[in-house]
């Protein structure tokens, strides 16, 4: 009777870690094709832009929507402390005086959860309805799942940015695959920490 509990309760742990295991590998997947892997043609206008810092081409491509009109204000979020608002403004040379009167700098985000809380404080300070998001392609999902759980009541519009070296096929680079893979880690643990903390900060 024994030998048959312990068969019948291992057989149920292996058959629940292979269904978690499976639901792993597929929302992996699903992760994989919801990362933006064409950029943003027709992105409109918003009430502000918001940058999360991190690769390079972030920042001076929402600088370049800021000057094309898109937004009234940019907000720079997750800027290490070190860095002057000089250096950043050093990255777009050509819009220095754009940079002078409509960007601000928010240095206190360490996170993403961070970028998103400096967001809202600044948003509703602002009384804007609408902002224009940039970040990195492979970290939009996340960068918009903290965001619309922050700015419930905020339309949100994505503007992907797609490193230089896209090609499609991220299965055969490591260091690609590493990268959303660890990216689908912490979304996942983002959407789990969202679900069972469901009230804003």
């Amino acid at each position: 009777m024994l030998s048959r509990l312990a068969s019948f309760i291992g057989f149920l742990t292996m058959a629940v870690l292979g269904f978690g295991a499976g639901l792993l590998i597929a929302g992996f997947f699903w992760f994989v094709d919801n990362v933006p892997m064409q950029e943003a043609t027709d992105i409109g206008k918003a009430d502000g832009i918001v940058v999360l810092t991190g690769a390079a081409s972030r920042i001076p491509d929402a600088i370049q929507l800021l000057a094309a009109g898109h937004g009234r204000r940019l907000l720079i979020t997750g800027v290490h402390r070190a860095t002057s608002a000089g250096e950043i403004a050093r990255l777009t040379p050509l819009y220095q005086q754009v940079f002078a009167c409509c960007v601000d700098l928010d240095r206190s985000a360490l996170n993403t959860l961070g970028n998103a809380t400096e967001t809202r404080r600044w948003a509703n300070e602002r009384g804007f309805r609408s902002l224009i998001v940039v970040t990195s392609n492979w970290h939009m999902p996340r960068a918009m799942a903290e965001l619309e759980h922050q700015l419930p009541d905020i339309t949100l519009i994505p503007f992907p940015v797609i490193p230089d070296n896209k090609n499609g096929r991220w299965w055969s680079s490591k260091t690609t695959l590493r990268l959303l893979l660890s990216e689908y880690l912490k979304y996942a643990f983002a959407v789990v920490r969202m679900r069972l903390d469901p009230d804003l900060p």
